[in-house]
């Protein structure tokens, strides 16, 4: 079975750069920096909840690092969960590997070894791996002991969901990214009204660029009312 290849585009998109992540645990971008640039060879374990900027910070490296002209592969687990052997010994010959969201092969015995057999290949041939997850090696439900003690021996960074000045802060960086016009009331509202997963506000500012071009109007207040009327309340 062919593994899907994702486009560069969609792989490393702009607004996923270490220099627009917000609230990174101290001294977090330089590692990863240094990883991408090849100038160290640290194994990471990025581990956070759902929405806390894992997969921002996965893409930011692989971007980096293919920039700095190293050989670079990104899979997103979940697409590769129950084929994971196929998935991963097609990304052989990187120079550096993120491997994102381990929870969706978590339980299944042959993505597992699979994933253990890459770890240790790797090893061997000097690749550098990063891995995301939502939980530590010992909290994932992971049922192969020596997956566990392997990703147990990598560097780890701990990430926290953002409060909710520094959710405002990723809005209005977005926002400014986009040319969008957003009053600081209008992210106040949206902070109170809607969801505050921050994969879901960052989606749905994108529909309010979309909203607000085609009706030439800022974002304001009334203007999200009028737009998101029957959803949030």
């Amino acid at each position: 079975m062919s593994v899907p290849q994702l486009p560069l585009a969609l792989r490393y998109p702009p607004d996923q750069r270490f220099d627009s992540f917000v609230a990174a645990p101290a001294g977090a971008i330089a590692q990863l920096r240094a990883i991408a640039a090849g100038q160290a060879d640290d194994w990471i374990y990025l581990s956070g909840p759902a929405g806390t900027g894992k997969t921002h910070l996965a893409l930011a490296l692989c971007a980096d690092a293919e920039q700095a002209g190293r050989a670079v592969a990104y899979l997103p687990l979940h697409a590769a969960a129950g084929r994971a052997r196929a998935a991963l010994e097609a990304l052989e010959g990187s120079d550096l590997v993120g491997l994102d969201g381990l929870e969706a092969i978590a339980g299944n015995r042959d993505d597992e070894v699979a994933v253990f057999d890459f770890h240790n290949r790797a090893r061997s041939a000097g690749v550098t791996l990063l891995y995301t997850a939502r939980a530590m090696p010992d909290a994932l439900g992971l049922g192969l002991p020596d997956l566990r003690s392997r990703l147990s021996q990598c560097n780890r960074i701990a990430l926290s969901p953002l409060d909710d000045a520094q959710r405002a802060e990723v809005l209005r960086e977005r926002a400014q990214r986009r040319g969008l016009a957003l009053d600081e009331a209008a992210i106040e509202w949206l902070l109170t009204r809607t969801g505050r997963e921050l994969g879901g506000l960052v989606a749905l500012l994108d529909r309010l660029d979309r909203e607000s071009l085609a009706a030439q109007r800022r974002v304001t207040v009334p203007f999200l009312r009028q737009v998101l009327d029957g959803r949030s309340g």
